[in-house]
């Protein structure tokens, strides 16, 4: 850091010429915004006067053998001190600011005080009881110490404020700041909890757009039409058209079902009615293998597997129950139109039962 001496030079001696009595220095350096000469002649340091235009051939110009450019100006100084934390392995560091502003361009350019941190770093070395204030602390605690460490630099310039040669200087602030490998750890686990925040935020966000589609999808698909429709997403007659065409095809299924259960309670009824010839089937096959048979029970129970009545005629047996004649064949009394002889017919001596099938019809 270039202050406040901004720059130092070496005059060369200034020689006369034959032609000229009148001598010149050519060789000062051009004087920036803020800043003095001080030159140095013989043993003495001399400033050339502020606000005058500069005369290169003024006699102090001319005997000089060095130039000082001296920055007048007030500065923000800061100056770093590293402080100890509980671990070895872990430090702190303290800035301290400090404003500066030269009172004496001559004193200043006699000590030759090129950068004013040197003597404000050997200021704050000077308190060797601020690393107690940090020492008890874990690297962590970074605000407990910024703290303690502005209280104790307070009170430690109050009673030792800061002192340089031809410059006013006062104690402004002190931070203090963990190390750089902390403060990259805590910029990654900020990123990370950032970045997390984010995808969370996201899918809240999406969370409640998928609700709001799924009630609005919930609502029909008119809803969303007419939604479409004044997003100026779906046109007018692209909607109907789906409308219809949506209508059409629901006609259709409706059809198709319709008879599908059609053709299923038919094809139903049909094996019902299978159904029933089987069974009764399998009673004649039962009764051709039996000498006596009451043909007044086989009716009752085939009537009841079926369903059906006494006095209605089985599906699928016509003539018993109600026989072509209108005759109902009654168990236990011999018929006459049965005891004919030579009608291949035979009565039972015991109770008069048919033994045989083909005595019930003429």
């Amino acid at each position: 850091m270039n202050y406040p001496v901004i720059a130092e030079h070496v005059l060369a001696t200034v020689q006369g010429t034959w032609w000229s009595r009148r001598r010149r220095r050519e060789d000062v350096p051009p004087l920036p915004p803020g800043a003095v000469y001080v030159f140095r002649v013989g043993g003495n340091y001399r400033t050339f006067p502020e606000g005058m235009v500069f005369d290169p051939s003024h006699p102090d110009v001319l005997e000089a053998s060095s130039v000082s450019l001296v920055d007048t100006r007030a500065r923000l100084v800061e100056v770093e001190r590293q402080l100890p934390s509980v671990s070895e392995a872990d430090t702190f560091t303290m800035r301290a600011s400090f404003t500066c502003q030269v009172t004496d361009p001559t004193v200043i350019a006699r000590q030759g005080i090129i950068d004013v941190t040197v003597p404000l770093r050997a200021y704050l070395m000077g308190d060797s009881d601020l690393p107690r204030v940090s020492a008890g602390h874990r690297v962590e605690e970074v605000n407990a110490v910024r703290t303690e460490v502005t209280h104790r630099m307070t009170a430690y310039s109050a009673i030792v404020p800061p002192r340089v040669a031809g410059t006013s200087v006062e104690f402004v602030s002190a931070e203090v700041h963990a190390s750089d490998d902390l403060r990259d750890w805590e910029q990654k686990l900020r990123d990370a909890r950032r970045d997390w925040e984010l995808r969370r935020g996201k899918r809240a966000f999406e969370t409640q757009d998928a609700l709001q589609v799924a009630e609005l999808l919930s609502q029909g698909s008119d809803h969303v039409d007419a939604f479409g429709i004044v997003r100026e997403e779906i046109d007018v007659t692209e909607a109907a058209a789906r409308i219809h065409r949506i209508a059409d095809e629901a006609s259709a299924r409706r059809d198709k079902a319709e008879t599908a259960d059609r053709a299923h309670a038919q094809a139903r009824e049909t094996a019902e009615a299978q159904m029933r010839r089987d069974m009764v089937l399998t009673l004649l096959r039962q009764m051709s293998g039996s000498d006596y048979v009451d043909y007044h029970q086989v009716l009752e129970q085939v009537l009841r597997g079926t369903g059906g009545q006494a006095g209605q005629a089985a599906p699928g047996l016509p003539g018993i129950g109600d026989g072509a004649d209108g005759r109902m064949v009654e168990s236990g009394r011999p018929s006459p139109d049965r005891a004919a002889p030579g009608r291949g017919g035979s009565r039972d001596p015991r109770g008069g039962f048919v033994t045989d099938e083909d005595d019930l019809v003429d």
